[in-house]
């Protein structure tokens, strides 16, 4: 399976607190995981913002089975073309799992939020969260207990303002009180989308948590499943057809 990490990579390069938090970057520690706890047949390569095309190329997505987006202050600054690009690819059959600020990608807006927001509420006071478990059959929770703590994490709340979901995973608690729908699970055309909320950029997530690298992984399994590349039709969705029938 060819799983691509796309990630921003500012933060990482310029904000202190990031880069004390995660010394290899975020795509580093997400690709070191992979690498050392995942699947045998996994190719895993690194794409960031600061590449040509934004490191979207349409040759790279066409040879993508499962893509992991991580982005947080540079959405607008991705174009709209690039951003067209993963949504198109996914109704072919590339699965997507949107990293925690990823639901106000550019990307997330076109395939889960209607095309217009994904808006929700939010505080950073280094609170822990506990991520309960919802969908206990599912492929994504594989080996998840009931519920895991994050020692410290941003606070995401209701409401989100995205399109209801096709499979709600998880749930998250945090100790103001907020709940969070954490795992969200959708099928757009050929492909499949998963949110997942843990990752703040200033907390080593991703490089510590195991629960989080698990579900990470599973997610990618269940997304890469039968992925399919056939063409896509990109003329508003029509194509001139020919008779089955005699």
């Amino acid at each position: 399976m060819k799983i691509t990490i796309w990630n921003e990579n500012w933060q990482d390069r310029f904000q202190d607190d990031v880069k004390a938090a995660y010394p290899e970057t975020i795509h580093g520690a997400i690709a070191n995981f992979l690498k050392a706890r995942g699947d045998k047949d996994w190719e895993i390569r690194i794409r960031t913002m600061d590449m040509e095309e934004c490191g979207l190329k349409q040759e790279d997505l066409d040879d993508t089975d499962v893509m992991l987006y991580w982005g947080h202050l540079k959405h607008k600054e991705v174009p709209d073309e690039y951003a067209l690009r993963i949504a198109e690819r996914v109704h072919q059959g590339m699965g997507l799992i949107l990293l925690h600020s990823a639901h106000a990608s550019k990307a997330a807006k076109y395939l889960i939020g209607g095309g217009h927001g994904c808006g929700l509420t939010w505080r950073e006071d280094d609170e822990h969260e506990r991520v309960w478990t919802i969908a206990h059959n599912h492929p994504i929770t594989k080996g998840i207990p009931q519920a895991f703590v994050v020692p410290a994490d941003e606070t995401y709340a209701e409401p989100f303002h995205i399109d209801t979901p096709d499979e709600l995973i998880f749930i998250t608690w945090y100790p103001g009180g907020e709940v969070f729908r954490s795992g969200i699970a959708y099928r757009r055309g050929a492909g499949k989308v998963f949110y997942f909320q843990p990752g703040h950029e200033t907390f080593p997530i991703y490089r510590e948590q195991k629960e989080v690298q698990d579900v990470i992984m599973n997610a990618i399994r269940w997304a890469g499943e039968g992925c399919s590349h056939y063409e896509f039709i990109n003329d508003n969705g029509r194509s001139h057809g020919t008779r089955i029938e005699p």
